[in-house]
């Protein structure tokens, strides 16, 4: 099942999402839905806040631009209970986007080097060392269930220059090519 993405100024995306035990209802199809959506929506990380949903699930797969970031390829996994333990490294810039935040891309500095523990589609728990991009895509997706966005991480001046973009975004002028959901509208449940 495709879900339209929430949008910026819904506060669902504001909420610390909770974290689910093994037998929450629909969890295999429910990540299945969550890649099917990301796909369709041409993401590379979804998170299930962006899906109306505030639980602790996102999915990534980087494999789209693994042409020019090799590292990447293959780069497919769920991510369920995530919680990074550590940040290090230097920070760095690097534009990014939301599906929740149509046609707005800004510099974002992160972390480079994360730890993270999660439990993987098969209940599988990880403690893992990411760095580079795939650490950087992490920590984007892991923000949404924090209630971030990446336009908070944005420099004070920027924030300024964005409102009116963000307030628009939340009024529904922007055109997308998969179904959203505006603020003040109600999230169905599938």
């Amino acid at each position: 099942m495709i879900y339209p993405i929430v949008v910026y100024g819904h506060s669902i995306l504001r909420k610390v999402a909770v974290d689910i035990d093994k037998d929450y209802p629909g969890l295999k199809q429910l990540i299945d839905d969550l890649f099917e959506t990301m796909y369709k929506s041409e993401g590379m990380g979804l998170a299930a806040p962006q899906i109306g949903k505030s639980i602790r699930i996102f999915v990534i797969d980087g494999t789209p631009i693994s042409d020019e970031e090799p590292g990447l390829a293959g780069f497919k996994k769920a991510f369920i209970n995530a919680h990074i333990i550590e940040k290090t490294g230097e920070l760095k810039p690097m534009t990014e986007g939301c599906l929740s935040i149509p046609h707005l891309r800004e510099e974002v500095n992160r972390e480079s080097h994360i730890r993270i523990t999660y439990y993987d589609e098969n209940w599988e728990f990880h403690d893992e060392v990411f760095d580079g991009y795939k650490a950087r895509i992490i920590q984007h997706e892991y923000d949404h269930l924090e209630g971030i966005l990446f336009t908070d991480k944005v420099s004070p001046l920027r924030k300024r220059l964005l409102k009116n973009k963000l307030f628009a975004i939340s009024k529904g002028r922007f055109e997308a090519d998969y179904k959203t959901i505006l603020p003040g509208q109600r999230i169905k449940s599938a």
